[in-house]
């Protein structure tokens, strides 16, 4: 039996992530952590998870699997409409009192379905039909998916203040704020840099999903405008047609390392934590994960200059907005000169942006929309 009896037990879906244990990213280890925090708390909890997932089995620390067939595999984008239709379709079966979906982009469509009994609390996560990635038809359609969700939702959650503010400029509606969250990494593992063949204090990073708002190539720029010889490790899954451009791009530039996709949080902890300069490129969307993980791990971040990021900064960073703003950055800043600013990070994660806390905002807010639907306010 759980340790923490809960005040009513709840049963609850996440929707719209490819699944648990996580192997893809943000929202996935969202839907990790916080679906196991639920079990634990004695609810009984759901995650839907695409038929291929490498985690093959129906339970999880205490949360049931639902595999669902997902052929974006074989369809790619369309696959993914196929693959919400389905985890729609059998949650109308399953008598939730909560229903969490992550994201909109493909499952918004599809509102008509959900079950009329079961709270749809939606978090809205970035602003998706202004990424450069989407051809102007699919940043409409985004729009109109955008729309969708936002009105058809019993509520939503916003991962950041400016997320926030732009759901109640554009539609008049409110929502609750709630970031990510990260674990404080406490426990560094020189050896591991062995793997990567770097050593402490001498290699830069670079991390995140292969598009163009994400400025790799702001970064790179910069890099090789620098002419500064130390190795910048640059992790996500490089096999996509953006990804293929700029190993062609900087194929000539010895220093900067292509290494994949990295899923060992240890791995990329200690890389994190060792590292000289850790570049964060995000531009577009709300509180970003892996930003999180990065002030948790006491990297010195170098983020892109836009509201999302000096939100969650502040005034503990370094800003870029261009390539040579990065090359300057480059050959100024030193680790062991802005110690303040990694310690302010770290304690910002302990205060503010820590899972147990994360999670227990979105539980409280479960309890409230329960409470709410309860007595008909």
């Amino acid at each position: 039996m759980p340790a923490d009896q809960p005040k009513e037990r709840m049963k609850i879906a996440i929707l719209g992530t490819r699944g648990i244990p996580n192997y893809y990213g943000g929202f996935e280890q969202f839907a990790e952590f916080f679906s196991v925090y639920l079990a634990e708390k004695g609810h009984e909890v759901y995650c839907y998870n695409s038929h291929n997932h490498k985690f093959q089995e129906k339970n999880f620390k205490g949360v049931h699997i639902i595999h669902q067939n997902d052929p974006e595999y074989k369809y790619g984008t369309f696959g993914q409409f196929i693959y919400d239709y389905n985890c729609i379709s059998d949650s109308r079966k399953r008598d939730f009192d909560i229903i969490l979906q992550l994201g909109y982009t493909s499952n918004s469509i599809w509102f008509f379905m959900l079950p009329k009994k079961a709270i749809t609390i939606t978090n809205m996560d970035g602003i998706e039909w202004k990424r450069s990635k989407y051809s102007r038809p699919v940043q409409q359609f985004l729009r109109f998916a955008e729309r969708l969700a936002a009105i058809s939702s019993d509520h939503l959650v916003s991962d950041s203040i400016g997320i926030q503010s732009f759901l109640k400029k554009r539609y008049k509606k409110e929502s609750t704020y709630i970031a990510y969250g990260a674990h404080p990494f406490n426990s560094p593992n020189e050896s591991i840099l062995n793997e990567y063949q770097v050593e402490k204090d001498n290699f830069n990073m670079i991390m995140a999903r292969f598009e163009p708002e994400n400025n790799f190539e702001m970064v790179l720029d910069g890099v090789e405008r620098s002419n500064d010889e130390t190795p910048i490790l640059v992790i996500g899954n490089h096999n996509t047609k953006y990804g293929e451009y700029l190993k062609t791009r900087y194929k000539n530039q010895f220093n900067i390392k292509f290494l994949g996709a990295i899923y060992n949080l240890e791995h990329l902890n200690n890389l994190r934590y060792f590292s000289k300069l850790y570049f964060h490129g995000h531009s577009v969307g709300g509180t970003n994960p892996s930003l999180l993980e990065a002030m948790a791990s006491k990297a010195l971040v170098l983020a892109h200059n836009n509201d999302f990021n000096r939100g969650i900064l502040k005034e503990n960073s370094y800003y870029f907005s261009n390539a040579e703003e990065v090359k300057n950055l480059l050959l100024k800043i030193k680790k062991n000169d802005n110690l303040q600013f990694i310690q302010n990070n770290f304690e910002a994660i302990i205060n503010k942006f820590n899972w147990e806390k994360i999670n227990g905002e979105y539980l409280q807010l479960f309890e409230q929309c329960m409470a709410r639907h309860q007595t008909g306010k």
